[in-house]
């Protein structure tokens, strides 16, 4: 006779954490995003200082356009 596995559901699972997946919709944000853009989170107070992306862009340019020639770039670190 076949062994019954465990049934999977939301038995120990809190209200906040069931999904009903077959509501979802796409993002509707996504065509938004540029072929390679990264999306960054600010905090808060970093975040009500700039208007706009264009603002934050403006000035990590200036930043790196003051940094020192000759120093190799800084390897991309792996997504956590």
């Amino acid at each position: 006779m076949k062994k019954e596995s465990p049934k999977r559901g939301f038995a120990g699972t809190r209200s906040e954490y069931r999904f009903d997946y077959s509501a979802a919709k796409p993002n509707r944000f996504a065509a938004r995003i540029k072929e390679g853009s990264v999306a960054v989170l600010l905090e808060p107070d970093v975040a009500s200082v700039f208007n706009n992306s264009e603002s934050v862009n403006q000035l990590l340019r200036s930043v790196i356009a003051a940094l020192p020639e000759g120093q190799p770039p800084r390897k991309k670190r792996a997504a956590k």
